[in-house]
């Protein structure tokens, strides 16, 4: 299934938090490891710390968590496997094109935690990943680990895509025109969730949660440009001979959205030299 739907987007929700800590203190990434005869902290050296400057803290340390959230650690037997995954998916299509291994060595997060739950919220959403400061990112429900599930693939790269999009306007600013485009279609913290998909689009969003904020709003498009093999199918080609007003109004969403599309594309170009659309095709060429 390439789309969750309106249902399980809504119960589900990626509520993906942008740097929701960005002006709070971090501590300060340790970026050495005590040397370790375990297994999996010789990989995490080997193939994240000493090639990209990341440290992966999968032991629960509750620092790394809202001590008012209960969540669950990952089991030890997915930790490689997820790891993989995030360099197959993550690290080598960036390193794959001009540009990109300079940009994603020096972008990437110094730090990088995993999670095996999601994290429930008060409001009946669920949180799948935080960016911190451009210092941390926080991935969660890594026990639920499926590499032949679409719905697990594809949510874990929307994830991820969308927290590291966050360090680029964190550290190079949002495109200049992006404030412009569709100021009158936000929401907020509150309200967000009880838009439909339809909804969302109609206003010139891909999601309901890009209408919480510009941050959030750039961040879930980049996301959807990288991992979405249906994105120009639904948010870039007006349907044809529309009869009714939703249809208009859904393809109004679409004008906003090329203009989104063009303007986070340009954006990458300027600021790291890195065609998104070249690692969009490394990515795409790998989607089951």
């Amino acid at each position: 299934m390439r789309y969750w739907s309106s249902t399980i987007f809504l119960l589900v929700l990626l509520v993906i938090a942008n740097g929701c800590y960005e002006d709070s203190a971090l501590d300060v990434p340790e970026k050495t490891t005590t040397p370790s005869d375990d297994e999996i902290d010789q990989y995490i050296q080997k193939n994240f710390l000493d090639t990209y400057g990341v440290a992966i803290r999968y032991k629960f340390v509750d620092r790394y968590v809202d001590q008012t959230k209960r969540v669950t650690p990952p089991s030890r037997d997915v930790v490689i496997p997820m790891l993989d995954f995030l360099t197959e998916f993550w690290a080598d299509p960036f390193v794959a094109v001009p540009n990109g291994s300079e940009f994603f060595r020096t972008h990437v997060p110094a730090e990088m935690v995993m999670i095996g739950s999601p994290i429930f919220n008060e409001d009946g959403t669920v949180t799948l990943g935080t960016a911190d400061a451009g210092a941390r990112i926080t991935l969660t429900e890594v026990n639920a680990l499926d590499l032949t599930s679409r719905e697990w693939v594809y949510g874990q790269l929307h994830v991820i895509y969308h927290e590291f999009a966050h360090i680029l306007h964190q550290r190079h600013n949002l495109p200049s025109n992006w404030k412009q485009i569709s100021p009158e279609g936000y929401t907020s913290a509150g309200s967000w969730y009880n838009l439909t998909e339809n909804e969302a689009l109609e206003r010139g969003f891909v999601s309901p949660y890009a209408t919480l904020s510009f941050d959030e709003d750039f961040a879930e498009t980049t996301s959807f440009i990288l991992y979405n093999p249906d994105f120009y199918t639904k948010y870039m080609t007006d349907e044809a001979n529309c009869t009714d007003a939703a249809c208009e109004a859904r393809n109004a969403g679409r004008q906003k959205l090329r203009v989104k599309y063009n303007s986070v594309v340009n954006h990458y170009q300027a600021t790291v030299g890195v065609d998104l659309l070249s690692v969009r095709a490394v990515i795409q060429a790998k989607l089951p």
